[in-house]
Order: C-alpha cells, then sequence, then structure tokens
C-alpha cells in the first residue's frame, strides 16, 4: 500500500483535532490567525495534512509551554527561515563542488563535459598571472 504524500490534504477537521488534542474551534482559530493553512474541497470543507497535523502539534506543545501567539508565530517564521537557508546552504555546497570539479579539470588540462562545465573558457596560468572565475547563469 502505498504512503501518502505528508502534504497531502486528507484529514477533515474533527479528525485533525482528534489526533492533536485540540479544538475543532481552536484550529478555525489558528486558521483566521494565519497559523495554518489547511487545504479546502471544492465545498469548501477544509482538509488536514500530516505536515499540517504535526504544525498543529508543535503550536499544542509551544502554547502549552506558556509561549503566547505571536511568540509561536516567530519560532515558526525562524524555524521556517533556518530551513530555506539549511536547503540554500546545500545548493550552493553542491555548486561548489562543481565549480571546483570544472577548475580542477581546466587546471589539469582535460576537458569537463560541456554540460558540466561551469567556467568559462579557462587557460592555464602562466607564472605571475591572475586568473579571474565567475559563474555563469542559466
Amino acid at each position: 500500500m502505498p504512503v501518502p504524500d505528508p502534504r497531502a490534504a486528507v484529514y477533515v477537521i474533527s479528525v485533525a483535532a482528534e489526533l492533536t488534542g485540540l479544538h475543532p474551534q481552536t484550529l478555525r482559530t489558528y486558521e483566521r490567525m494565519g497559523l495554518i493553512t489547511p487545504g479546502r474541497t471544492g465545498g469548501g470543507g477544509r482538509r488536514y495534512s500530516l505536515h499540517d497535523i504535526e504544525l498543529l502539534r508543535q503550536i499544542a506543545d509551544l502554547t502549552a509551554a506558556g509561549i503566547g501567539i505571536e511568540g509561536v508565530r516567530r519560532i515558526l517564521d525562524l524555524e521556517n527561515r533556518v530551513a530555506a537557508l539549511a536547503a540554500r546552504n546545500e545548493e550552493l555546497v553542491a555548486e561548489l563542488e562543481a565549480t571546483r570539479e570544472a577548475l580542477r579539470a581546466a587546471l589539469s588540462g582535460r576537458r569537463a563535459p560541456a554540460s558540466d562545465n561551469k567556467l568559462p573558457a579557462v587557460r592555464r596560468p602562466e607564472p605571475g598571472m591572475s586568473m579571474v572565475v565567475w559563474r555563469r547563469t542559466p
């Protein structure tokens, strides 16, 4: 049996409330406040995903620890920023490694495949000569 996508909105509000231990009205309030955005059916009914359920549990844990809603909002925003920065960092590390490999290939005299080449045409530098490397934009 295939595992559903964690972002697939499949749980009705009563099930989401039961899974999180929150009252359905609390879920509606969190939606009005912008803390959560459940999916909608064609008729307008709310549908929550597993990701939404986990987010609601996190909100419940934070509020139970005495953190106010604005504090929760700030924490969630900061966590989203950290996740985005981590993803961007991974992209940059991969790009840096590809650029280093292309530079090694160019300096060793072998040619990297054209599709892998992240560098402009590079000549082997002569002693005392500087080399400038830049990234091509796609």
